[in-house]
């Protein structure tokens, strides 16, 4: 696993923690929070610094305001949600440098709680500035880190202030941690890796650094095509980048060398519009017409993802295997994430998915619940997978 400092290896007794969260919540027409997901994940810890007797300062971003105060991207809503699921009031500082928050800082006992107004209403938040991150540091006694969704870039109140105090990970940073550390660096093998979606482009460092170090990588989705493509298969009027073909033998080429089978696609469900319900056929590889497009995964592909997915251990998921926004063409995601989902209960399966597109397929395919983990990083997620060094990670790891 690794190695960083956790909540238990430090005393807070009388000290104040600063915490940065990630409350970047979605919010509805009405300016409310749609899902409080993200709140939810940060009371473990505020909970237990409370236990700890520790004063407590929330930082976070909110929005894109570009380093200038937007009333409308303002984290004061967010004082009563957060204190009906802590049990107990929330405090609010109207910036999170300057007088009010040092005098609200300063005001605070032992259990209480401080959400700091938007970090991002400065820009030498984005810009890590060292000045700033004194400032932030300045406001309590240790850093404690529980936002791995805003660990891959190095901020002023996810890494500059690390670099000030003393520094650890909180319960749900440090949960993800040991998830991604168990699935990635020190697996159970086999280990099999599903990626999909739309473009090779996007995730190129992605499986670069995976066909090293895994025993099967099974790709789908738009990004299939180009490998398809790449190896002399007519993909009709598909989603393809025909000019990443040679990248896509590569990658193939340096899974051969590492012993990293790759599965693709067998069959195919082709359309000639991209719309629900339209339309559709099974086929082989050689039989896509040149005014059809791929837009899923056939059966066979599916019960070739199911062996796979039988023979693994370890399964770590990112992307979907069609277009599972639209009816029919969702039917090879469903099937082969509710075939993992049941395979972890039955056979003990560790299998950890991660990034935007692949959270919003699983709750569609109904089997997010049934993953080992769930991480809703989005682009850090994707970082670690690169085998990129996060800066929040970073500064928790200890010498």
């Amino acid at each position: 696993m690794v190695d960083f400092t956790r909540l238990e290896d430090i005393n807070f007794a009388g000290k104040t923690a600063m915490v940065r969260v990630d409350f970047n919540v979605p919010v509805n027409d009405g300016g409310g929070i749609s899902d409080d997901t993200r709140l939810r994940a940060a009371v473990p810890t505020i909970k237990a610094l409370q236990d700890k007797g520790a004063k407590i300062i929330l930082m976070s971003h909110f929005g894109r305001p570009k380093g200038k105060v937007e009333p409308t991207m303002s984290l004061g809503f967010l004082t009563a949600p957060l204190a009906e699921l802590l049990g107990s009031p929330v405090a609010f500082a109207d910036s999170c440098v300057g007088a009010d928050a040092k005098a609200k800082a300063q005001d605070l006992t032992s259990g209480d709680v401080l959400l700091l107004e938007n970090t991002r209403f400065h820009s030498e938040e984005t810009d890590n500035d060292s000045g700033f991150a004194q400032a932030l540091a300045a406001l309590g006694d240790v850093f404690v880190h529980d936002a791995f969704s805003a660990s891959h870039r190095a901020q002023a109140s996810s890494e500059g202030i690390g670099r000030i105090l003393p520094s650890c990970a909180g319960l749900s940073m440090a949960r993800e941690l040991d998830h991604l550390s168990q699935a990635l660096e020190h697996p159970k093998s086999p280990v099999l890796a599903v990626v999909g979606g739309a473009k090779v482009s996007t995730k190129i460092d992605l499986l670069q650094n995976l066909v090293t170090k895994l025993d099967a990588l099974a790709i789908g989705g738009g990004m299939a095509n180009t490998f398809l493509a790449a190896l002399g298969h007519d993909v009709g009027k598909s989603l393809c980048e025909h000019d990443l073909k040679p990248l896509a033998l590569k990658i193939m080429d340096a899974a051969k060398k590492a012993n990293c089978s790759v599965l693709l696609p067998v069959d195919v469900v082709v359309a000639k519009d991209f719309a629900a319900h339209a339309p559709h056929r099974v086929c082989g590889l050689d039989d896509v017409a040149p005014d059809e497009m791929i837009l899923d995964a056939g059966n066979q592909t599916v019960e070739q993802l199911a062996d796979a997915i039988d023979r693994a251990k370890t399964l770590i998921w990112n992307g979907p295997l069609g277009a599972f926004e639209m009816v029919p063409f969702d039917t090879a995601t469903v099937e082969a994430a509710q075939y993992a989902g049941r395979r972890v209960k039955e056979a003990g399966l560790i299998a950890v998915a991660g990034g935007g597109d692949t959270v919003a397929a699983l709750k569609h395919a109904g089997a997010a619940d049934m993953f080992t983990f769930i991480s809703t990083a989005g682009g850090a997620f994707l970082e670690w997978m690169e085998g990129k060094p996060l800066p929040g990670v970073e500064i928790l790891k200890q010498t």
